[in-house]
């Protein structure tokens, strides 16, 4: 709930919030248990901002367990120590400790979310982050009669603090969720769920717009409702140019805003909007569909009994491996690129990096029989290197001139050792460790390209970076090509966001501009993987300038 609202509505504001960590007792699937939550409530409460304003979010923690936030897709220019990734940017809030996070939103409006950023926590501990434009600026599509999250989650009727756990002890893969949810729910297609179902209630002849944010632990989610279709205007906060699909997909972290155009008249009937996994790898899933229903308010009906006789109409989803249409879509989202939205795509490029993703193995360890590839441990990494999490805050010891012994600065340009990503896998699966950053000057413009490898099997992986935006100039199948896939890149009006999916068995390149001092964690959004290591960090120097350099510390800042 927002506490207090100072200064003219027409100019930034200051918007203050409390995070209460609580535990609270939910059922779902008739299995009741604990779950850590924000104010007691699951999902957790929506976060509205305007563009310019400020937020103060006081956080609390009342609960055994340590706890940091994340506001995925906030800039956080310069104030990089209200990211909120642990031992990134920030040492944990421990019980009974409180921490506030200070920051402005610079730039962007749309739909974002926050959640917890430590282990497993953020299966119940996160919420939709909605950003308006600044007052009286219309947004550039029809204004909507009426806005809605729709947030997609797993349900797991294990303590998933537990499931990862056990699953970094045997070195395997962890279990699997028992449900898919919308808005915390799980819906009519799972046993013991019809009465735990979302249904968004709408008026014929109007347009709303839906804030769809996939929370999923470890699933990218196809989503569709049935017989209508959806008109997508935004990805990760970012105006595109609108196209119409009848499905959406989203990978974990990643938002978009669609617009629902409602049926001109009652049509006496009610419909499924569904979810379920797009599957690339070789591991188990969840392969299960979440439900909610759509339902036409009646001008003659107006009891349950008689809504549920209305015929009921089921979405049609691709199929779970259905690369090809993943990649149709991706290729259909365009920046705006209009005069007040600008794509400004970085021209020339100061830094070239090739980096790989994928997984691999690590030794089981002196006399030990492990779950993963021939008793060894699973593992990920990023160019073969498999990030270790440091017991100190990286942005604290860069900070403090302290980063002996924390982390190097050294991340390697390209992978060490060239092969055929994917190909036939090599026979040597085993990852190397290390906690590396790669440093990067104030201001300089990057191109990353990030190469799947099939060493256990290709598979998409969803990156985040943190504290950028980055333009998607360009994808493909099999190795990248330097010599002729760059021919290939959009650099006019490529899509910008914040998480991209590296597609099964190809690449992805992006861009962005080097122009937040800090350190900046990116990572799979696969909790699993980034669990096994699939991270890393970018070191971001301070420019020149006072307005260039990254803010001090506050002073409550959690100590390790």
């Amino acid at each position: 709930m927002a506490l207090s609202l100072f200064s003219h509505p027409a100019q930034a504001i200051t918007r203050h919030y409390e995070f209460n960590i609580k535990m609270q007792k939910v059922t779902r699937l008739c299995h009741t248990k604990s779950i850590v939550t924000v104010n007691g409530k699951f999902p957790g409460p929506r976060v509205v901002a305007r563009e310019g304003d400020r937020l103060v979010i006081k956080v609390k923690n009342n609960v055994s367990n340590n706890i940091t936030i994340h506001w995925h897709g906030i800039r956080q220019l310069r104030s990089g120590w209200a990211d909120g990734p642990a031992y990134v940017t920030q040492c944990p809030i421990q019980t009974g400790q409180s921490y506030v996070y200070n920051f402005t939103v610079v730039g962007q409006r749309g739909t974002l979310w926050w959640h917890a950023h430590i282990s497993w926590l953020r299966s119940t501990l996160y919420g939709p982050l909605v950003i308006l434009p600044k007052a009286n600026v219309p947004y550039p599509f029809l204004k909507p009669y009426k806005e809605v999250p729709i947030i997609f989650g797993e349900w797991f009727n294990a303590d998933t603090e537990a499931i990862i756990s056990q699953a970094l002890q045997t070195g395997g893969g962890p279990n699997v969720s028992d449900a898919y949810t919308i808005n915390g729910l799980p819906g009519p297609l799972y046993n013991c769920s019809a009465k735990d179902t979302f249904k968004l209630r709408v008026k014929p002849g109007k347009t709303y717009l839906l804030r769809l944010i996939n929370a999923a632990l470890n699933d990218e989610l196809f989503f569709s409702i049935a017989n209508h279709s959806l008109t997508v205007v935004d990805a990760d906060a970012v105006y595109v140019k609108p196209f119409e699909t009848d499905t959406i997909l989203l990978t974990p972290g990643q938002t978009s805003n669609v617009l629902l155009k409602t049926k001109p008249n009652y049509p006496g009937a009610t419909f499924l909007m569904t979810a379920r996994p797009y599957v690339t790898g070789q591991g188990t899933f969840d392969n299960s569909t979440v439900a909610a229903i759509l339902e036409y308010e009646s001008p003659f009906l107006h009891s349950v009994a008689s809504m549920k006789k209305l015929p009921l109409y089921r979405s049609i989803l691709p199929p779970l491996n259905d690369t090809s249409f993943v990649t149709k879509f991706a290729k259909k989202l365009r920046s705006l690129d209009s005069r007040e939205y600008p794509a400004n795509v970085p021209q020339k490029v100061d830094k070239q990096f090739l980096f790989t993703v994928g997984l691999g193995t690590s030794p089981c360890g002196h006399n030990n029989t492990c779950q993963g590839p021939n008793g060894s441990r699973f593992a990920a990494s990023v160019s073969n290197i498999s990030f270790v999490q440091s017991t100190t805050a990286l942005l604290q010891a860069h900070y403090t001139g302290q980063s002996s012994g924390v982390y190097s600065p050294d991340f390697p340009f390209s992978p060490k050792n060239w092969f055929n990503y994917t190909g036939n896998p090599p026979n040597n699966t085993i990852v190397a460790n290390g906690t590396k950053l790669m440093v990067l000057p104030y201001n300089s413009s990057v191109e990353l390209v990030m190469q799947d490898t099939s060493i256990l099997g290709a598979e998409s992986h969803p990156l985040h970076l943190h504290g950028f935006n980055f333009f998607v100039v360009g994808l493909g199948f099999g190795n990248y090509n330097p010599n002729t896939d760059p021919q290939k890149f959009n650099l006019v009006d490529p899509v910008e966001r914040n998480t991209v999916g590296v597609p099964s068995g190809g690449w992805v390149a992006i861009r962005f501009l080097a122009d937040n001092p800090g350190v900046w964690f990116m990572h799979c959004h696969l909790e699993v993987h980034t669990s096994w290591g699939l991270k890393m960090a970018w070191l971001v120097l301070d420019g020149n300038l006072p307005n260039q350099k990254l803010l001090p510390p506050p002073s409550d800042l959690p100590k390790c």
